[in-house]
């Protein structure tokens, strides 16, 4: 299976030797997006600003990729002070339909850029038919019924 890097404009460039994002059949690898404008470069102030921020950062290069935020099936969070978890929290839930994503949130002792989060994702794309099997598992399963 080949991967693709996918790029948005929208969302700011990689500051290091990373892509944005990486897509692989019907699955969207994103990077860690931080709180940083796009258009600017430079960390938006406070959690609030910086949590939006880092959802239209992250939803700019799933669309660039065909798809939307409602693929997201998994959200990594990664935070230097919890107790900003509750703002995080109702934030996140404007982003998302239910079913909501799964989620792992960490605090964490500095993140780049002094930023205060950090959000990376998995998303599935929408596709025409299945995704190709990549393993054992998969081709078990297409037998099973037969």
């Amino acid at each position: 299976m080949t991967k693709e890097a996918i790029h948005s404009a929208d969302a700011p460039a990689a500051i290091g030797p990373y892509s944005q994002a990486i897509r692989a059949g019907h699955t969207l690898y994103l990077s860690g997006q931080i709180g940083l404008d796009p258009a600017t470069m430079t960390l938006v102030e406070g959690i609030e600003a910086q949590a939006h921020q880092v959802f239209r950062n992250l939803r700019a290069v799933v669309a660039a990729a065909g798809g939307t935020m409602d693929g997201m099936a998994k959200v990594s969070i990664l935070m230097t002070d919890l107790a900003d978890f509750a703002k995080v929290n109702d934030i996140m839930a404007g982003y998302f339909a239910k079913p909501y994503p799964a989620r792992a949130t960490y605090q964490v002792a500095a993140l780049p850029r002094g930023a205060l989060i950090e959000v990376e994702g998995i998303v599935v794309l929408p596709g025409v038919g299945p995704a190709p099997a990549t393993g054992w598992r998969e081709t078990f399963d297409q037998t099973k019924g037969q």
